[in-house]
């Protein structure tokens, strides 16, 4: 399983904005780009004329951290967005909304996407019944994600499903807070995934 595992705290600081990797910080005062607001390294300060390149390869790599995907996978959502009918771009963004542990996080159950990552594959949740330890399991439209019964008893998933019944899921999820289930409701659109990304940049930048 490949994942990034250095400080998350600097890709915000190099993208220039709040990813939101690190949960509840990054609402917090100790939030690192609220203390440094430049980019990491030596070079941090200096200012950098952007080029045509620059703004696309920013674009990929604010995606990617954002949903904590990795180059090859990334480029493989690409190739199955681009055969899809319809905007290629979009096509990109729905694939990356529909992994179970972007699916957790969307619906409170975890604090990160991190965090949920780590839940899906310790075996926390269930597809339609049946345990799903694989976070980049693409979910479809009535697919019911349930916590497993095993796992009810853990503080951690109890201070979470708590948490999940105060936040309010994107439209083409349902949450049921009595069961702690999520359902979904259809495939998402581009108004309902608020990620700050210019996917057509993206697009672009594939298409050199």
């Amino acid at each position: 399983m490949a994942r990034y595992t250095g400080p998350r705290c600097r890709l915000c600081r190099r993208e220039g904005i709040k990813l939101y990797l690190k949960g509840d910080r990054c609402y917090t005062r100790r939030c690192a780009l609220e203390r440094r607001g430049y980019a990491p390294g030596q070079h941090g300060h200096a200012r950098k004329k952007a080029t045509e390149y620059g703004m696309q390869l920013r674009e990929k790599q604010k995606a990617k951290r954002i949903y904590g995907v990795l180059e090859a996978q990334f480029r493989n959502y690409f190739e199955r967005a681009e055969r899809q009918s319809g905007i290629t771009g979009e096509n990109l963004l729905r694939f990356l909304e529909r992994r179970l542990d972007n699916v957790v996080y969307r619906a409170g159950l975890a604090a990160s996407r991190s965090e949920a990552r780590q839940l899906v594959r310790h075996g926390h949740f269930t597809v339609n019944g049946r345990k799903v330890d694989i976070p980049s399991y693409l979910v479809r439209p009535g697919d019911v994600i349930a916590i497993r019964d095993r796992s009810k008893n853990s503080v951690r998933i109890k201070e979470l499903v708590e948490r999940a019944a105060d936040q309010r899921p994107p439209a083409w999820l349902s949450y049921d807070a009595e069961r702690a289930e999520v359902r979904v409701l259809a495939l998402p659109t581009r108004d309902q995934i608020d990620v700050p990304v210019q996917e057509h940049l993206i697009v672009e930048l594939y298409s050199r």
